[in-house]
């Protein structure tokens, strides 16, 4: 099938397009829009075997799945600063060890556009007060200048990389609002072609883009890496799973709780690396901004996507960001030619369907510790009881008790990029304000939009001045609380840590145990409004629906009912408040930073490391490696590990313990003790990560459920030792490792760093009952194989001594294979285990042959040379 091109004639321009109808006839309207631009995309960049390829998707319409494999070349890369700051100093890495061995550094070069947000490592250590945002911006930037100078760097030594300063916001609302275009056009050959604007991104919550029609997903960002550098991404024909919505949200019930919905059922299915596309006649009442909202919880409920197609909600909000008139054109024209716009009548062939109906869906939250345990938001009573001490005594007058609600922040991409949620959350605000009613002082209140576009619109709508009074003033622009960053908490919660059980309430995406802060074991999801609410009644232990909140000036009693702010209040004041004009101007205003423009920076093609760093230091793995992790032996469990083991459990990314092994590796390289950054600022720094594997302080090891989390015990000395030096002893002594871990091993945030560590610790292989897409990638870019057990770990009932034969033969492995496993009990005897390599595509085999994706880059690039 030779490429069928043709001609779009939009605006007055004349475009090259790979003609998707004539390549697909009466088949195009039966595939998931989904597998309809994945189908462009290889007509349009897979050269001589784009014929197999297309026809590979094609054949796929026949069962709803497929083994074959097909490349995808996105348009572009997104990074934030803590994952493109590894991804720099890997590629820095590469470049010193290409010179040393003969080659051209400037040979490793990003071959196509990379946008850097500015975002993941601001923290709330100011709040409720007026220059808030001033004071943590000037934190941010005294604690971070070194990293930022690095960064800096990197735009002048790395064509096509673009650094948005501190201040422009979250990476996946600036995509949204600015960066996207839904239909892209470049010139090839002299020749302007059209084709969808395709992404991948290093951050798990990428598919935000996806409510638009825009195709992403989130990747680590070792395989961004490889892809900046013109590797495809190698993929199976992806199973596409259709959610069909019928009906209409009910009043009262926002985009956040049908997020929240979305992701409860869907949990339910076995996503790993499938793609999920929402269809049907109920997809044409949601905004765009309620779309972005679910599509965000793509990895919550183990998606690789939660896509929405083109259609006139999506031109409704580009025209309402600022879009330019030509553009919107561009973007229907290209559309209807290519079968891309929207029919909510239509019914695709899918690998799976889910039904919905959006009438279904109630003022919901989630949690205590999962996002996708949701629950009606009146039930935060019986869900928090079983993590309660049976008895416990009431707390003193005016004191906080279990239950109280220590942090209360509307943070995070997910809820804050949508304007109709925060003007729901200061219409509830500008209320309470009204009837007298205050937060009680033991709430950390926040207010941390995703882009700065936010406060013109609270602005205009004259609700900003009553979200401050009760404390929701803005702190800054960026993930703070969602990702860790809450700061410190008060003073009472600080005094009655020791006898109590408080909760966090966030309009974020993720409450796994420790991530929102680590003195914090519980946290519910919840709507911007509704975190206002729990804020006000100041605890979780009341029916937030019935129940009183607070009480007025005059003293009577007040309901959340009194409060919430009806539809047609939130459009009428949003109607006021949004003007098209002010997007290009709120990020022309961030992007002129003063003082990201007074940072110097290296001009070197090479960068010059300084031993002395304690955020920089060039990585050991950044270079052409020892070889492949493959083989056939016999390998210690390092640590052993239950269920729901997530990134953040594996390395963290909040505040850097005082007393931990990371701090004394610091505080003996000069640092101050009492301010040590997070760990997600300080992940250029592999001495550093090293140290804070598996430190979670919820993190049990199975080899020995007594000892400290991030230790274990050496088997030759029956030592209980830090991980990382247990490692260490294992690796002068010879012996390898592997760890065992339970159902989706990995989920969460898409940090490298979490198998970047695990390598440095000498693991060859994982072995867990499920991983989470993202890590598993991860892990094989590491050159860790992982393999899935048929048995839970704790029936294996692993003891130090025991010890488990692998027999990975690199010639012999391949996509999804059997890997005999043979357990040797310390005790005697042996045990034959079932276990398959979580392996997908041949290219993941050829990293794994060549000790992971850095090795096979560098291979590449002296080969080219």
């Amino acid at each position: 099938m030779a490429m069928a091109a043709a001609s779009l004639t939009s605006g007055g321009r004349r475009y090259r397009i790979a003609d998707l109808r004539d390549a697909a006839g009466a088949d195009l309207d039966r595939l998931p829009h989904i597998h309809r631009i994945l189908l462009e995309n290889v007509l349009r960049n897979a050269g001589e075997d784009a014929p197999r390829a297309a026809a590979a998707i094609l054949a796929w319409l026949g069962t709803g799945s497929s083994g074959e494999e097909i490349p995808f070349l996105p348009g572009r890369v997104l990074m934030h600063d803590t994952t493109c700051g590894p991804a720099l100093v890997d590629i820095a890495g590469m470049r010193s060890a290409l010179a040393e061995a003969g080659g051209d550094p400037r040979r490793l070069n990003p071959v196509l556009p990379v946008d850097v947000s500015t975002d993941h490592s601001l923290a709330v250590d100011v709040f409720g007060v007026p220059d808030a945002m001033r004071r943590n911006m000037e934190r941010e930037l005294g604690r971070n200048a070194e990293r930022y100078r690095f960064m800096k760097w990197a735009t002048k030594a790395l064509s096509g990389v673009r650094v948005h300063p501190p201040g422009t916001g979250i990476m996946h609302t600036l995509n949204l609002e600015r960066l996207a275009t839904v239909v892209a056009a470049a010139e090839r050959d002299g020749v302007a072609w059209a084709m969808p604007d395709t992404l991948i991104g290093t951050d798990s919550h990428t598919p935000m883009i996806n409510g638009i029609g825009v195709l992403a997903w989130g990747v680590g960002g070792l395989e961004a890496e490889s892809v900046c550098f013109g590797m495809p991404v190698m993929m199976r024909v992806p199973d596409v799973v259709g959610v069909r919505l019928t009906g209409r949200l009910k009043p009262g019930v926002l985009a956040t709780d049908l997020a929240l919905t979305v992701t409860e059922r869907l949990r339910r299915i076995d996503l790993a690396d499938r793609f999920v596309e929402f269809f049907g006649p109920g997809v044409s009442t949601l905004s765009a901004g309620d779309r972005a909202v679910v599509a965000n919880m793509a990895p919550e409920f183990g998606g690789n996507s939660g896509h929405f197609p083109i259609d006139a909600q999506t031109l409704r909000y580009l025209r309402g960001t600022g879009r330019a008139e030509a553009q919107l054109q561009l973007v229907e024209d290209y559309a209807r030619r290519q079968g891309l716009w929207f029919d909510p009548a239509a019914t695709p062939r899918y690998s799976e369907t889910v039904e919905l109906d959006l009438g279904d869906v109630e003022v919901s939250l989630a949690g205590p510790r999962r996002p996708q345990d949701r629950i009606p938001a009146s039930a935060t009573v019986p869900a928090l009881a079983p993590l309660l001490p049976a008895q416990s005594a009431a707390p003193p007058a005016g004191e906080p008790g279990d239950g109280a609600v220590a942090v209360a922040a509307i943070t995070s991409c997910t809820n804050t990029s949508d304007p109709r949620l925060l003007i729901a959350a200061g219409l509830l605000a500008r209320k309470a304000r009204r009837l007298g009613l205050r937060p009680p002082a033991w709430v950390k209140t926040s207010l941390a939009p995703g882009s700065p576009t936010a406060e013109r619109t609270l602005c205009r709508a004259g609700l900003l001045e009553d979200l401050e009074a009760l404390g929701f003033g803005i702190v800054g622009y960026g993930c703070t609380t969602c990702i860790g960053n809450s700061g410190p908490l008060t003073p009472a919660i600080e005094r009655a840590m020791a006898r109590i059980l408080p909760v966090a309430v966030l309009s974020g995406n993720r409450n796994f145990p420790g991530r929102v802060h680590p003195q914090l074991e519980a946290g519910f999801l919840a709507s911007p409004p509704l975190v206002v609410a729990f804020a006000l009644a100041g605890d979780v232990n009341r029916d937030i629906l019935a129940d009183p909140i607070g009480r007025s000036a005059s003293g009577a009693e007040i309901r959340l009912a009194d409060l919430w702010p009806t539809g047609a209040e939130i459009d009428a004041a949003l109607a006021a408040a949004v003007d098209p004009a002010d997007y290009a101007a709120a990020y022309d205003r961030a992007e002129a930073s003063e003082d990201w423009a007074r940072l110097d920076a290296p001009e070197s093609p090479l960068f010059p490391w300084d031993e002395a760093s304690t955020y920089i230091r060039r990585p050991p793995f950044a270079g052409f490696g020892a070889g492949t992790r493959l083989g056939v032996y016999r390998a210690h469990p390092l640590i052993v590990l239950g269920d729901d083991i997530t990134t953040d459990h594996i390395s963290p990314a909040g505040q850097i313990p005082a007393d931990s092994e990371a701090a004394e590796h610091l505080a003996a390289c000069g640092e101050d003790r009492r301010d040590l950054n997070v760990f997600a600022a300080r992940r250029g720094n592999w001495q550093v990560m090293l140290r804070g594997l598996f430190t979670n302080r919820s993190v049990r090891n199975l080899l020995a459920p007594g000892i400290p989390p991030g230790s274990t015990i050496h088997a030759g000395s029956g030592e209980a030792l830090p991980l990382w030096r247990a490692a260490e002893r294992y690796a002068e002594e010879g012996e390898p490792v592997v760890i065992v871990a339970g159902e989706r091993y990995g989920m969460g945030s898409s940090r490298d760093w979490a198998a970047k560590g695990v390598a440095l610790l000498g693991v060859r292989a994982v072995l867990a009952l499920g991983f989470e897409r993202i890590h598993r990638s991860n892990l094989i870019g590491m050159g860790v194989l992982p393999l899935r057990l048929a048995r839970h770990p704790a029936e294996l009932g692993l003891m130090p001594g025991d010890r488990m034969a692998i027999e990975a033969d690199p010639d012999r492995l391949a996509p999804r294979a059997t890997v005999p496993v043979t357990l040797h009990r310390a005790t005697g005897g042996t045990e034959a285990l079932q276990a398959a390599a979580a392996v997908e595509t041949t290219l993941e085999i050829e990293i794994l042959r060549a000790g992971g994706i850095i090795p096979l880059i560098l291979r590449r690039a002296i080969g080219a040379g």
